[in-house]
């Protein structure tokens, strides 16, 4: 086992289940493990979440049982929408700070994009605008924040900074 797999496995194997004991199909590791690397991966739904599991499966089954097979998008939706996101963050931060330590050094990028697909033209709702901090060497994101459209990096960075955890 290797070490970056041991450390995901200690910060996110502990997380609360909130599924029906006798109606689980999947392993809640196996469940996370999939959602976190395909998100790293750029996935940005949960179609294409499985697409990129399924095309990875056997590389995914040297660290997931995977006992049914890759879980489908409703599954990931309806296990997502019950994960108290509270507990996820923890343990993502927590995931992320070990991560952080190991690469001690490296670059952190501030970038904003605007976010696809997040627009709601019957609700009048424009397009969400964020800004990200990216550790280059582990090509991570470690904080994000979301801004006005007519914002800008440089007026978001004190901003991401001081609500993130590496500082």
């Amino acid at each position: 086992m290797t070490k970056s797999f041991s450390s995901f496995h200690k910060h996110f194997g502990n997380l609360p289940d909130h599924r029906v004991v006798g109606r689980i199909s999947h392993k809640l590791f196996d469940i996370v493990f999939i959602a976190v690397t395909a998100c790293i991966a750029n996935c940005d739904d949960w179609n294409m979440v499985v697409l990129w599991a399924r095309e990875r499966e056997s590389w995914l089954r040297r660290f997931c049982e995977l006992p049914n097979g890759i879980p489908s998008h409703d599954t990931f939706n309806r296990f997502f929408a019950m994960l108290e996101p509270v507990a996820f963050h923890a343990a993502f931060v927590d995931w992320m700070r070990e991560i952080q330590e190991i690469s001690n050094g490296s670059i952190i990028a501030i970038d904003g994009k605007k976010i696809r697909r997040s627009f709601d033209r019957n609700d009048g709702k424009g397009a969400i605008h964020m800004v990200s901090a990216w550790l280059t060497k582990n090509r991570i994101v470690l904080g994000q924040l979301k801004v006005e459209e007519k914002s800008n990096e440089i007026t978001a960075i004190p901003v991401v900074c001081q609500k993130s955890w590496w500082i």
